[in-house]
């Protein structure tokens, strides 16, 4: 395959799947959301509660809200990802307006809320994943946050808390709450979406008994190690720094190997973004 063909291909694959996330996003919100006065952060919601007290179409309020965000983003952020999140939210835009006259799936507002949480926020982190965003909050979060000592995180968070309780005043506190859960059952999947179930870890281990460990930590996971050179800041004393990636389900299994050889090791885990082939796991046999 050639570059070129490459290229091509990955901006397919890329306009597919935010149509898709929002076509979950649209699901997400018109058959278990909206029905049940539930509603999402940011200016969708902002655009549910306009779209209930004006009888007017969601979808143009979710459009046009958006606008003013999108030409700040063209040129505070750059085209790639305001085109992507200008494309991603005219594609919900589409999808809210074709599914509106689709009742609900369920009355329970317990089950709507979970149910519509899980498939917004899948919708919404393949939209993330591919670059885009279906909310024009996240533009002026990003454009703070280089103005500020809040993060991106902390910003979004402040408007969507903002939000979620003026829909108290609307659609009753009960109904607020459930908002907030939908909101945060939402941000959990976007996070398993985006990151995958199958988050990697970073760990450095530090012990005098470093080559059994790293010998072990090569047989028993199938991990590659890297040994560093070190020294400690009190004594002085030279020794080798273990460095090995690996999985989230693999921490308690790594615990136990380092402990069995020695149980006064130090670790350090922290999450990573990890791209290449050599993190892949050879067989075990």
């Amino acid at each position: 395959m050639t570059k070129k063909s490459r290229k091509y291909f990955s901006f397919i694959f890329k306009v597919f799947s935010i149509m898709l996330g929002a076509a979950l996003a649209s699901i997400g919100l018109e058959i278990f959301l909206i029905p049940n006065n539930i509603i999402d952060g940011g200016i969708t919601g902002i655009s549910i509660m306009a779209s209930y007290l004006t009888k007017l179409p969601l979808g143009a309020f979710i459009l046009l809200l958006n606008i003013p965000f999108f030409a700040l983003g063209y040129k505070q952020i750059g085209k790639t990802f305001t085109i992507s999140t200008l494309f991603g939210v005219l594609c919900l835009s589409i999808g809210v307006s074709i599914l509106h006259p689709v009742p609900g799936i369920t009355k329970d507002v317990f089950l709507a809320t979970i149910f519509g949480g899980i498939i917004l926020g899948a919708g919404v982190g393949i939209i993330i994943r591919n670059g885009g965003s279906l909310d024009g909050t996240e533009i002026v979060a990003i454009i703070l946050d280089r103005r500020s000592s809040f993060s991106i995180g902390e910003i979004v968070m402040f408007f969507n808390l903002f939000i979620l309780g003026t829909s108290g005043f609307i659609f009753g506190w009960n109904r607020a709450m459930y908002s907030l859960i939908a909101y945060f059952i939402a941000f959990k999947v976007i996070d398993i979406t985006v990151e995958g179930l199958d988050e990697s870890k970073a760990v450095i281990i530090i012990s005098e008994r470093h080559k059994d460990i790293s010998e072990a930590l090569i047989d028993r996971l199938g991990r590659g190690v890297t040994l560093l050179e070190g020294k400690g800041g009190y004594k002085g004393i030279a020794t080798n720094v273990i460095y090995v990636v690996v999985s989230r389900l693999e921490i308690a299994k790594l615990k136990s190997i380092v402990h069995g050889f020695d149980d006064d090791a130090l670790i350090t885990i922290g999450g990573v973004e990890v791209s290449g082939k050599k993190y892949k796991k050879r067989a075990i046999h």
